[in-house]
């Protein structure tokens, strides 16, 4: 090789070597979080950045590991609701029932009509108080103050409905093994039906507020977009599949707890991007309503738990008389009951997606396992796919629209 072809090879490894260390200097790594305001609990995204395109985005959990798995080893079958609440703070009633089904399989118990329809209708209510909350904070984080006001308007009247039914504003542990924890207060259809009848007209002003506007438009639209495909290959359920067209809900598909006796819609989009979870979540809460009428319209009469003396609390008018009744408050209070040995699971559609709880019996009065399939765990392993390859000024919309809790990922 000439001098002069020695010179020029130099020149261009110079000038590649130029042009790569030019590259990765535009590059950034970025925290967002774990105190971001925007990541709806105690999370971390690690990003790298190339300009104001997200090439890689790692979210770091457990901030907020509680052991709840490992603490309901130690804990009576009853026990355990407790720790339930504490998972999903919006959606606690729908984990009381998730733990309560497969607990009351195994123990083989048939639960009264009443108690299976106040279920349904406390887990609704629920639902709507989810989706309240989370298109308030959504909306907040995209700028739109006005709906935060409005959804928590909604969500505290939910409150004072659950804590006239359990004493307790959020921590309910309402859904008990066997039924319900306490008889229905004096007076809760009314306040119910003057909840659900005003429901419908608020949920026309979300959409007045936002489904047309075009600010909120354009930061949702064609934001946030991944396949069907890719979302069932992740594990990810609820609104998110839904808004990717599949048809999918557990209360239609496998029915628990007397839901196929209700009349309701699955509603489903297509674009599967954060505009569509969001006509999904706001349809959803329309659904709800249409349930919680019928359960209003439609309660059985009977008794709210069922007849096993040996596992539910007898009444406290028959322990000041029948002293076996007596006998049996004080050994579930101080024992606990037996569950016969085996394993099972029961699927259901909580706010944002399913949730399952795994129960292993070893025949003791606590539990030998139990594993939480919860749905915001399944629906953050989507984070890198909604993220990576996009703008970062999207990626607050994309993050608000999977809707998940911390405390139902780190268990």
């Amino acid at each position: 090789m000439s001098d002069n072809d020695q010179t020029a090879a130099a020149a261009l490894a110079d000038h590649a070597a130029e042009a790569t260390e030019a590259a990765s200097s535009r590059r950034m790594v970025l925290n967002m979080g774990p105190q971001h305001p925007s990541t709806h609990g105690v999370l971390r995204v690690l990003l790298e950045l190339d300009g104001e395109i997200i090439t890689k985005a790692q979210p770091d959990i457990g901030f907020l590991h509680t052991g709840i798995e490992k603490q309901a080893e130690a804990l009576g079958w009853q026990q355990v609701v407790t720790l339930t609440d504490r998972m999903d703070y919006l959606a606690n009633l729908s984990n009381n029932l998730a733990y309560v089904l497969p607990v009351e399989k195994l123990l083989g118990l048939e639960i009264p009509p009443k108690a299976q329809w106040l279920r349904v209708l406390l887990t609704e209510l629920c639902r709507i108080n989810s989706h309240a909350v989370w298109l308030g904070t959504h909306a907040l984080d995209l700028g739109a103050m006005t709906v935060f006001f409005y959804c928590f308007r909604e969500r505290e009247n939910l409150l004072r409905i659950f804590e006239m039914f359990s004493g307790q504003r959020l921590m309910t542990s309402y859904i008990r093994i066997g039924g319900v924890a306490l008889e229905p207060p004096r007076g809760w259809e009314k306040v119910v039906t003057k909840f659900i009848s005003g429901m419908a007209a608020n949920i026309d002003e979300y959409e007045d507020l936002l489904t047309k506007n075009p600010i909120f438009l354009k930061r949702t639209q064609g934001v946030g977009h991944l396949s069907l495909e890719r979302l069932l290959d992740l594990g990810v359920t609820g609104p998110m599949i839904r808004a990717a067209g599949l048809k999918w809900d557990i209360r239609k598909s496998e029915p628990y707890s007397s839901y196929d006796k209700f009349d309701f819609d699955v509603p489903v989009f297509q674009e599967s991007d954060v505009y569509s979870r969001f006509l999904v979540r706001i349809e959803e809460m329309r659904q709800s309503v249409r349930i919680v009428q019928q359960a209003l319209e439609g309660m059985p009469e009977g008794d709210w738990k069922a007849d096993a003396p040996k596992v539910v609390l007898p009444d406290r008018e028959k322990m000041k008389t029948q002293m076996e009744a007596l006998i049996y408050h004080f050994k579930i209070v101080t024992e606990g009951f037996r569950v016969p040995a085996g394993e099972a699971y029961v699927p259901v559609e909580s706010p944002r997606g399913e949730i399952g709880f795994y129960v292993v019996s070893d025949g003791t009065s606590k539990p030998l396992r139990v594993f939480m399939r919860t749905p915001s765990f399944g629906n953050l392993q989507c984070l890198p796919g909604l993220f990576e390859g996009k703008l970062i000024a999207d990626s607050i919309a994309s993050l608000g629209s999977m809707d998940f809790v911390l405390g139902d990922v780190d268990r």
